[in-house]
């Protein structure tokens, strides 16, 4: 007899989140990982500064610091009170684990452009390491990388997300200051534009990945494994062949989101714009939502001074949520979000808002 052509499935997905949660207790991991710290977007060395301008142009993210490391690699942090920072790189030459990742048609042309890794909090960052090895989980260095104000240290990249996990333990009045005494302040970055309306674009509130259908369970159970998240819901748009997957550690906190497809890739008129984005461009983050106070005056200036959308706002007050996606930049390929939640609005998503979004996605190409 036939097997049934795969699907994804939330029942299947809650027995394997409640098993990796019981391991994660029993492991001793549970109270190490805290919210996230920071993003790592690495682009080509000669789209840095233009990717710097662009996230000073359409966030109320500001220049933290800026600089070149011993290995000629350039460096800037965009900060907002509240947030995790946005880390901003360009490697002189491409990293050998990352640039062996599978290259998809349309991602060829730019190796070096991914937001490659999502840095957590830690504590006790050496017990830490030693019980996930012991776990068999695979870091990117043998030693936990020690500087005079923090000790660091990343996963390999998933095979199911292209996405590496760091974890960052800040020394004693660090304050948040990633720069090390060994590496040569980076002059010359773009100033802060004067546009009051970035001022009601505020903290990151998820960044969304995108994953093969069948690696969807996975990918997720990966990621809850390596932190204190917990899988929280799904949206399944079946007419689009799409699921969007919630992991929140606490309702306030930054949120991992996962979209890939309910059945898997068959080819590109058919799949829907969730599975052809990967078949074109590989699992990746396709995009950073950013909390946005007023938030219909604020993409009316943004799209004033010359951004584009994929769609225009999709949802209401009255439904609790306002979304809209911009065109993905020519300098990191991320889709920007811009999202307002209103009032005692307790979803994440509404299922209306996610199905408009996920298809707008088909026109980004």
């Amino acid at each position: 007899m036939q097997e049934p052509p795969f699907q994804n499935t939330d029942a299947r997905l809650l027995t394997g989140a409640s098993h990796v949660e019981r391991d994660r207790r029993e492991a001793g991991i549970d109270g190490m990982v805290g919210d996230l710290a920071a993003v790592i977007i690495s682009t080509e060395p000669d789209h840095f500064r233009d990717a710097v301008a662009e996230l000073l142009a359409t966030t109320g993210f500001t220049l933290a610091e800026g600089w070149r490391d011993a290995g000629g690699s350039e460096n800037a942090v965009l900060r907002s009170p509240g947030s995790a920072d946005l880390v901003l790189q360009s490697r002189r030459t491409s990293h050998p684990v990352f640039s062996a990742l599978p290259a998809a048609p349309k991602a060829r042309a730019m190796p070096s452009t991914r937001l490659e890794t999502l840095v957590f909090t830690a504590a006790n960052l050496e017990e830490y390491v030693a019980l996930q090895r012991r776990r068999g989980v695979p870091f990117l260095t043998t030693d936990i990388l020690t500087t005079d104000r923090y000790r660091f240290i990343q996963t390999l990249p998933s095979p199911f997300t292209g996405n590496s996990l760091g974890y960052l333990e800040w020394e004693p009045g660090a304050d948040r200051l990633y720069r090390s005494e060994k590496a040569s302040a980076l002059t010359g970055l773009p100033a802060k534009p004067d546009l009051p309306y970035l001022h009601h674009v505020g903290l990151l509130d998820h960044a969304a990945t995108r994953v093969r259908a069948e690696d969807r369970d996975r990918a997720v159970l990966e990621f809850l494994s390596l932190t204190e998240y917990h899988f929280q819901f799904a949206i399944h748009v079946r007419d689009q062949n799409s699921v969007t997957t919630v992991a929140r550690r606490r309702p306030e906190d930054y949120a991992m989101v996962f979209t890939s497809g309910i059945t898997p890739f068959r080819d590109e008129a058919t799949s829907g714009p969730t599975e052809r984005f990967i078949h074109l461009y590989g699992p990746r983050v396709h995009h950073l939502a950013f909390r946005t106070d007023e938030i219909e005056a604020t993409t009316a200036s943004l799209k004033q001074d010359g951004m584009e959308f994929l769609i225009d706002l999709v949802g209401s007050p009255e439904e609790g949520i306002h979304q809209t996606f911009s065109r993905p930049s020519p300098h990191t390929m991320l889709v920007t979000e811009y999202l307002h939640r209103y009032g005692d609005f307790d979803g994440f998503f509404t299922e209306s808002n996610v199905s408009r979004l996920t298809a707008a996605t088909a026109r980004q190409d």
